[in-house]
């Protein structure tokens, strides 16, 4: 029992406790048609031994640009993802994704932009 709980700490430290993210929803709240792009920024953190780096981030659609970190994140530093959503569709509500992808982790990273547009 004892190697079984060693051996799934060890798990935990290599695919999940090396990338540490600030959040992994942002939600923009209620805005208007008019109030134009709308961006946020996740900030991801190395928590391992090693260098990380964030291979690529892919939007769920066209209306979200997405702009990351290209150099290697070192251990205790941070590196960001910026994501815009264009907001050019019209009023109603949204939940898209961005999908980030990290080295040496092999299962990916979702974020969600989520809002509300309304008319004027």
């Amino acid at each position: 029992m004892k190697t079984l709980a060693i051996l799934f700490l060890l798990f935990q430290t290599l695919i999940g406790g090396r990338a540490e993210f600030d959040r992994t929803v942002h939600d923009f709240g209620i805005f208007t048609v008019n109030d134009g792009p709308q961006s946020c920024c996740f900030t991801v953190t190395n928590k391992g031994e090693g260098p990380l780096t964030i291979l690529s981030a892919i939007s769920s659609c066209g209306c979200t640009g997405v702009k990351w970190t290209r150099t290697v994140i070192e251990p205790g530093e941070t590196g960001t993802i910026e994501a815009t959503y264009s907001n050019e569709d019209g009023p109603y509500p949204f939940d898209k994704t961005v999908t980030v992808y990290l080295s040496d982790i092999k299962k990916p990273v979702i974020l969600h932009l989520r809002g509300n547009v309304t008319k004027k």
